[in-house]
């Protein structure tokens, strides 16, 4: 998926060179039938690459286009995704459109969120209401048998397409896949994250993939109505303790942007309901402090929360800018009043440059505080909370 990139400039390998040549030549492109063959190119050897498992080909030229051609680049990060998630297999004389998707969840819990392996029930039930609600009539489905964390997903692209792979291949004969679990990172714990359930359908080629694209006029909002009110209490059982929404699903790399803008807001509000229940008190008695912090750029905005009586932050949430969103962007008003709509009355918005640092000692990020000055989040010492850190 899109993201930034730190520049290098190290000498990249011909297949690197040869796919910014084909990026370029489409971002430059006067017409849609030029357009098209440099994107035939470019997909084939991408696809050769994603097939020889050449993810430093793929990065380094991605790198380079970042520094050089902004277009270019965003045009070769568009294909690298939809070759990392979709591709075309065959079974019996007949192709079939493969597509790995991608179904968030946001949560949040005084207590650790699970992330683990979904009992064969429990499988089945939500097979039968997501091919009922998101999925086309005609799509064959194979889902993952494991409720993901942020920090388990494939980490490169090569990965993900291994992935898409191998559940396309499920979907497509209809064979139950067991994940692999023994390779997969620890989850790390934070108040509020996403789970993702990831699976893969199989589709005629050239046909429907989702319910919204078939010709009964299903929206994308009716259809994440009904999955959320059918979806919910499939998923209940998997997240004892926890409050949790319910997002649409969408093709791999779609989602997880999605999750990512999605999260933010649902950081604040959990922060927020988390406090009231922590501290017995209500929202109208806490302060939040805003401010932007700083390395090249403006990266991220961190939210303090305090007692309106005190200068003392008792928890953090961070902020981070994603996509276009830069200095012009006016995320400070929209954090604002998503903290006066969950019941904050009192917001205080720095408007100084905060440095982008951490703790040296432990390196969890600092909070501003009303005096502007950088703290650590820490509860009063009687709570049993978990982290302070959202993502």
């Amino acid at each position: 998926m899109k993201r930034t990139r730190l520049s290098t400039r190290k000498r990249i390998s011909d297949h690197a060179n040869e796919l910014g040549r084909l990026a370029i030549g489409l971002a430059e492109s006067g017409g849609h039938l030029e357009a098209m063959l440099w994107e035939k190119q470019l997909t084939a050897l991408v696809n050769k690459l994603l097939h020889d498992g050449a993810e430093d080909d793929l990065n380094a030229s991605l790198d380079r286009l970042f520094d050089s051609h902004a277009l270019a680049h965003d045009n070769l990060a568009d294909i690298l995704e939809s070759c990392a998630e979709s591709c075309v297999m065959s079974l019996q004389e007949q192709d079939y459109d493969i597509l790995l998707f991608n179904v968030p969840l946001l949560v949040w819990s005084r207590f650790s969120i699970p992330a683990g392996t979904i009992a064969k029930g429990t499988m089945q039930t939500l097979k039968t209401q997501l091919g009922a609600h998101l999925f086309s009539a005609n799509a064959k489905m194979a889902l993952a048998d494991y409720l993901y964390s942020p920090d388990q997903l494939p980490r490169t692209f090569v990965d993900t397409w291994l992935l898409m792979r191998e559940l396309g291949g499920a979907a497509l004969c209809n064979t139950p896949m067991k994940l692999d679990i023994s390779s997969l990172p620890e989850t790390n714990q934070f108040l509020s994250d996403a789970r993702y359930l990831v699976g893969a359908i199989a589709v005629p080629h050239g046909t429907p993939l989702f319910r919204w694209n078939e010709s009964d006029r299903c929206s994308r909002e009716s259809a994440l109505k009904e999955w959320v009110k059918q979806g919910s209490p499939c998923l209940e059982p998997l997240l004892t303790g926890c409050a949790f929404q319910l997002l649409i699903a969408d093709a791999y790399h779609a989602a997880c942007r999605a999750a990512d803008m999605a999260s933010r807001p649902y950081s604040l509000r959990a922060s927020v309901a988390f406090l009231q229940t922590t501290l017995g008190k209500p929202a109208e008695t806490l302060r939040a402090v805003i401010g932007g912090f700083h390395d090249q750029r403006l990266e991220e905005y961190r939210i303090g929360f305090g007692p309106r009586d005190s200068d003392t932050i008792f928890h953090g949430v961070v902020w981070p800018l994603l996509g276009a969103e830069d200095e012009t962007t006016d995320v400070a008003n929209e954090v604002e009043s998503i903290l006066r709509e969950s019941g904050i009355k009192e917001v205080l918005v720095h408007g100084q440059r905060f440095p982008f640092e951490f703790c040296d000692d432990c390196g969890a990020p600092l909070y501003p505080n009303t005096e502007g000055e950088t703290v650590h989040a820490e509860l009063p010492e009687q709570s049993n909370a978990p982290s302070q850190t959202l993502h």
